[in-house]
């Protein structure tokens, strides 16, 4: 999906200029410590885990760190959080997810709705957007890594589903139950991959102009901003042009 794949780029080229990298390291971690107390602690046995750290590894995070936040799971201190999703519209009726995990749901709860309706959106019941999503396993590999005819027929025996190629790289589907199954199958014929996650598959898009681009950050870049907010997906498409200007 086009606006999937232009924000998952928008959102990989602010990443890379992000100073605040202690921020992504923290959601990160917490990922790792829920699978692993929720789970075996070892990432082999243990299919959520293994792509909680394949995730965080992706994204730079030091050993350590993945190593300290499995231990913070077995010691027994680790906090219990609960897994919240939330749905709502942003700017000119875009279809938001947001996925938390939260040790006070309250607290989450008046944030969230605070954020949307601050930046022009407003929050929904559950089930309100995600009928315009599908759960998908998502696996991402750099261009380089071989032509669109090479990683389509790599995907085809993996057992994806479908294979998004352009100049910017990869993007592999597939079922969300068989993520694991397809990244193992994938890692054997083209090696580590840059990332490998669940996520919300827009079925139906909304077009949006520079402005309501613009608008449409300042309120995901908000939501991101609150610990309690792990990821944050909307169904935007725009054109080429308000990229560019982005």
């Amino acid at each position: 999906m086009a606006g999937h794949s232009k924000w998952a780029n928008i959102q990989h080229r602010k990443g890379r200029q992000d100073a605040a990298r202690s921020k992504l390291f923290s959601k990160l971690s917490k990922e790792i410590t829920v699978a692993a107390k929720m789970g075996d602690p070892d990432p082999e046995k243990n299919p959520r885990l293994r792509l909680a750290v394949k995730e965080a590894k992706s994204n730079s995070v030091p050993k350590d760190v993945i190593d300290r936040a499995i231990k913070k799971a077995t010691g027994g201190d680790a906090e219990n959080y609960d897994e919240i999703r939330y749905e709502g519209y942003g700017p000119n009726g875009v279809a938001v997810i947001v996925e938390t995990m939260t040790d006070n749901k309250n607290r989450t709860a008046s944030t969230v709705r605070s954020t949307f309706s601050k930046n022009g959106g407003n929050l929904g019941e559950t089930g309100s957007v995600g009928f315009m999503f599908e759960r998908k396993g998502e696996v991402t590999y750099p261009a380089e890594v071989g032509d669109a005819d090479t990683v389509m027929m790599a995907a085809i025996e993996a057992g994806a589903e479908d294979v998004e190629s352009s100049e910017d790289g990869h993007v592999i589907f597939c079922a969300d139950t068989d993520l694991n199954e397809v990244s193992n199958a994938l890692e054997g014929e083209l090696g580590e991959s840059e990332s490998t996650k669940l996520i919300w598959k827009p079925t139906t898009t909304t077009e949006l102009d520079l402005e309501g681009m613009q608008k449409l950050m300042k309120l995901v870049d908000a939501l991101e901003d609150d610990d309690d907010v792990q990821r944050v997906t909307t169904n935007f498409e725009a054109s080429d042009e308000v990229m560019a200007q982005l």
